[in-house]
């Protein structure tokens, strides 16, 4: 099988030269906390404008490592990136505050039909739209990724060489796409969602996904592990539940082989950490946090300066 080159991959997701860069962004609203900013932005794209919520540590003096937060799915349509200071049902607890006390610039945006930007239709409406004009849902939303680490990148608080992705679920599968398809990610954490489709579509499976998760003509010659292998020698977190229904054994077992195989390819199995967790499902243990924890201490955090 051929390795996929990223200007092959963003062809496939619509973007024949690559999506624009982005526009830069605006500060719309500031609240101070006890242990960390919190910023209202809005990201000026070619397409339009993506709110996003930005928590910084109260020194900005120093540059700090970035974590790019990509909100999950779950049929919340409401959510989107108040994901980041609220939390949903499948996640531990929110992620935001404790990311911003431990030192990172943490930035979450509302995808294309979620959160404040639900008044631009439905999940299927923007992806049948997407298809008919060439294009793809899942290419939007990783254009609109990519246009907030552009902005992350410009941030005078922010370590250009340390910013990250994280996820659940929809975001997992964004956290991992995108650091696949931009190298000045240089760590991916992602949870619940690491799997191939071909099984899954197999079994019926892939239709628990969204349509936004659909990539026409991927399949021909490669699959959602190919995607996450072109990440190696980067760092990278997979975790997922033996009871999820998204991750059975038959999708994620040969995802995870082709993974390895990449990493031992590039002589940093190191690199790779796979959190398997036996009786759980689709949600983010207490054992999966603190390995998200440890995993970017360890990587991004290292060695940073927070001024704490």
């Amino acid at each position: 099988m051929s390795r996929f080159h990223r200007r092959d991959l963003w062809l496939k997701l619509g973007y024949r030269d690559g999506p624009s860069p982005g526009k830069g962004g605006s500060v719309q609203d500031v609240c101070t906390e006890p242990e960390c900013v919190i910023e209202e932005l809005e990201i000026n794209t070619n397409s339009g404008i993506v709110p996003a919520t930005l928590l910084r540590p109260e020194n900005n003096a120093v540059r700090h490592p970035a974590m790019l937060y990509c909100h999950a799915h779950g049929d919340r349509y409401d959510i989107g990136r108040s994901e980041l200071l609220d939390g949903r049902p499948a996640l531990h607890s929110p992620h935001g505050r404790l990311l911003a006390s431990r030192g990172f610039v943490v930035l979450c945006a509302d995808m294309p039909g979620f959160g404040s930007r639900q008044h631009e239709g439905s999940e299927p409406a923007l992806a049948k739209a997407a298809l008919w004009n060439g294009g793809t849902l899942m290419g939007q939303m990783l254009s609109n990724l990519r246009a907030a680490v552009d902005y992350l990148a410009a941030r005078e608080d922010v370590d250009a060489e340390r910013i990250a992705t994280l996820g659940l679920s929809m975001g997992a599968t964004h956290a991992y796409w995108l650091a696949a398809l931009d190298e000045r990610i240089s760590a991916a954490a992602h949870l619940c969602a690491f799997a191939n489709m071909r099984p899954l579509i197999e079994s019926g499976a892939h239709d628990l996904h969204g349509p936004y998760m659909t990539v026409p003509g991927l399949l021909e010659e490669h699959d959602m592990a190919d995607i996450a292998a072109m990440i190696a020698p980067r760092p990278q977190l997979v975790a997922y539940g033996v009871l999820d229904p998204l991750t059975p054994p038959e999708a994620v077992d040969p995802a995870i082989a082709t993974l390895r195989q990449a990493y031992e390819r590039t002589n940093a199995s190191e690199n790779l950490t796979v959190i398997r967790s036996e009786l759980t499902g689709h949600v983010e243990t207490e054992d999966m946090r603190e390995a998200v924890l440890r995993f970017f201490e360890c990587t991004i955090q290292n060695n940073s300066e927070t001024g704490s």
